[in-house]
C-alpha cells in the first residue's frame, strides 16, 4: 500500500529569533488505549478531537533558554537546567510546573494561547491515524526512535542504547501529520491527571483533570532510557508534578481561536 504523502500546515512562532514550528492537527476521532497493553490503557474508548496545533519538535534547550529569560508569571524557570547541553536537544529535567509556566510565559509574550497538550490529544496526534503499537507500524528500532535499544519491542532484534537524547528530529521521519519523536527521546508532560484507568475518562479533547491523585500528572511517548514497549502510542506513564529529571521533557500545543 503506498504512504499517505504529508500535507501537513504549519505556523511559525518567532522567539526572539529562534523559531518554534506548530503542525496543524485536524479534527476527527480515534479509538483511545490499547485492548493488548496494560490495564491503564483500557477500557479502549473513541474520543472526539477538534483540530488545534501542536510542536512539530520537542521543546529545544534554545527555545527553553529564550522563554527562561523572559518576565515570570508564577515561578522562575532555570534556562540552563538541562542535563545533556545542546541547543537543539530536548529541554529535560523540566518539572509539570515548570512546564505550565513555559506555556504561560509563551501566551503572555505573543497573546496566543499555549499550553501542554492533553492526553487524548497526544495520543491523537501520536497516531496521526495509525491503529498499530506505533505511528510507522509494528514495532520499533533503533534507527525509527531513541529509546533503550537492549529492550526492543515484539519480533523486532536488540538494538543500540544511545544513553542519552538525540537532537530533535534527526531520526526518523516524521509521522503522517508532519510530527517528529512522538516515540522515544523525552517524555512528554500532558495536562492530566493521572488515572489508573481510563473508566469515565472523558470522551473529547479536555483533560481529565479531576481525580483522587492530584499531584500525579501523566507522561507520554517514552525515553531514550526507556524499553520499546513503553515507547508505544497507548503507553502511560506518570510522575509527580515537582519532579525534574533528565528523562522529562515538554511539546506544546495552541489553540485555535474559534
Amino acid at each position: 500500500t503506498k504512504r499517505r504523502k504529508n500535507k501537513a500546515k504549519y505556523f511559525c512562532q518567532d522567539l526572539d529569533g529562534v523559531l518554534l514550528e506548530m503542525v496543524y492537527i485536524p479534527k476527527g476521532e480515534f479509538l483511545m488505549g490499547s485492548d493488548e497493553g496494560d490495564k491503564d490503557e483500557k477500557p479502549q474508548h473513541l474520543v472526539s478531537i477538534p483540530s488545534f496545533f501542536i510542536g512539530k519538535y520537542l521543546i529545544t534547550q534554545a527555545q527553553w533558554q529564550v522563554v527562561a529569560n523572559w518576565p515570570k508569571v508564577s515561578q522562575d524557570l532555570d534556562p540552563q537546567n538541562a542535563f545533556f547541553k545542546g541547543d537543539l536537544l530536548p529541554i529535560e529535567q523540566v518539572s509539570w510546573h515548570d512546564a505550565i509556566e513555559f506555556c504561560q510565559r509563551l501566551s503572555q509574550k505573543t497573546g496566543h494561547y499555549y499550553r501542554l497538550p492533553s492526553e487524548a490529544e497526544w495520543e491523537y496526534a501520536a497516531r496521526a491515524g495509525t491503529t498499530t503499537p506505533f505511528s510507522f507500524g509494528q514495532t520499533v528500532t533503533a534507527r525509527l526512535a531513541n529509546f533503550d535499544g537492549s529492550s526492543p519491542y515484539g519480533l523486532a532484534r536488540k538494538s543500540i542504547y544511545r544513553t542519552s537524547t538525540t537532537e530533535v528530529g534527526s531520526l526518523a521521519n516524521p509521522n503522517l501529520f508532519g510530527l517528529y519523536d512522538m516515540h522515544g527521546n523525552v517524555w512528554e508532560w500532558c495536562q492530566d491527571i493521572w488515572h489508573d484507568n481510563y473508566d469515565g475518562a472523558p470522551t473529547d479533547e479536555q483533560p481529565w483533570d479531576t481525580g483522587e491523585k492530584p499531584t500525579l500528572k501523566v507522561l507520554r511517548g517514552g525515553s531514550w532510557d526507556y524499553s520499546g514497549y513503553g515507547c508505544r502510542s497507548a503507553f502511560r506513564d506518570r510522575a509527580t508534578a515537582h519532579i525534574r529529571s533528565p528523562f522529562n521533557g515538554l511539546r506544546v500545543v495552541l489553540n485555535i481561536k474559534p
